[in-house]
């Protein structure tokens, strides 16, 4: 359909070129007269314009209404003086008058509708070249929206960190250190979250490239990282970003505290649809929790904040410690939150 609609939104042809275009439509009257003086013996009398109607149509439709006027009074003029008795003279009788008004009539129909068809034609491409140049226009002003906001947050985050400096205290510089933390994480997130032509990301490849983003920028080459996600899942963006912000928690403990010891292990994120949730999953195999670990109790500035992001999105949270090693976190929303 793209390549038809292309082809006619090129017609009529020879716009720069019109004597050949008059010259192609005298052509085409010259077969048709051709065609029909062969034929004549086959026809029966009264079918003087049979040939020349296709011609005067094409005409039309491949050059236009100009060529197609002219190949209309060329043809007209042929069938009138050799095929309309009585024949090689222009008389003209009442009969002959109500033969040439009954053509110049479908001439003039034919001709009207090829002209109304490709100007609705140059229309619809004129417009389709302004709806394409629009929505390359909006694409590119999504995209740079968007690297604003996220450049606009983490330069939030670059000047709490600046901040930090100076301050003394130590708790202080630990909740301006971990705010700064976050607000960079949340604009990597913003950029990420959308693709450039303004469609959200499915989470597969969301999480894919944020949890590519997080390790980049680790000091921790010995961890490996891999992440299986199932395909096509959306969430709204007030559930993506928060799941994202609480995977990103889950990595940030597993090597703040799982890998405090050592510069090597794995972490593993999964995230699945079954009938009824949608589950991710933090795994590593680090050092496991700490005795008497309670998620609901504890006063980590990181971990109150999925406490509260769990709250928010109606969902569930665990986290637990491996029967054999390590630590799994495990967030659960219902399914309804999936877009369809």
């Amino acid at each position: 359909m793209g390549a038809t609609h292309r082809v006619f939104g090129r017609l009529p042809l020879l716009r720069d070129r019109r004597p050949l275009a008059y010259l192609a439509a005298l052509l085409l009257s010259a077969i048709a007269w051709w065609i029909r003086w062969e034929l004549d013996p086959a026809f029966p009398p009264g079918f003087p314009y049979l040939t020349f109607f296709p011609a005067v149509i094409v005409s039309s439709f491949l050059f236009g209404r100009g060529p197609g006027t002219f190949s209309a009074i060329l043809c007209g003029l042929l069938a009138w003086y050799f095929f309309i008795p009585p024949t090689h003279t222009f008389g003209l009788d009442s009969r002959t008058f109500v033969a040439l008004g009954f053509y110049a009539g479908v001439v003039a129909v034919d001709i009207g509708l090829v002209d109304a068809m490709q100007r609705a034609n140059q229309r619809s491409s004129r417009l389709a070249d302004e709806q394409r140049q629009l929505a390359e226009r909006t694409e590119l002003l999504f995209s740079e929206l968007q690297h604003r906001v996220s450049n606009n947050i983490q330069m939030v985050g670059a000047m709490l960190s600046l901040q930090q400096r100076q301050v003394i205290d130590p708790i202080a510089r630990m909740v301006l250190a971990d705010a700064s933390t976050k607000l960079q994480l949340i604009g990597r997130i913003q950029r990420q979250l959308y693709s450039t032509t303004g469609e959200q990301v499915p989470l597969d490849i969301f999480l894919r490239d944020l949890m590519a983003d997080l390790f980049a920028a680790d000091t921790k080459p010995g961890v490996l990282h891999r992440i299986e996600a199932a395909p096509g899942i959306r969430l709204s963006p007030d559930l993506a970003i928060p799941l994202a912000l609480i995977m990103a928690e889950g990595i940030a403990n597993a090597m703040e505290h799982g890998f405090a010891d050592r510069d090597f292990g794995e972490i593993a994120v999964t995230l699945t649809r079954e009938n009824d949730a949608i589950e991710l999953c933090v795994i590593d195999d680090g050092a496991g929790l700490p005795p008497g670990f309670d998620l609901h109790r504890s006063d980590s500035l990181g971990l109150k904040l999925v406490r509260s992001l769990t709250k928010q999105m109606e969902a569930q949270v665990r986290i637990e410690t491996l029967s054999s090693s390590g630590t799994i976190l495990r967030l659960s929303l219902p399914h309804r939150a999936c877009q369809p």
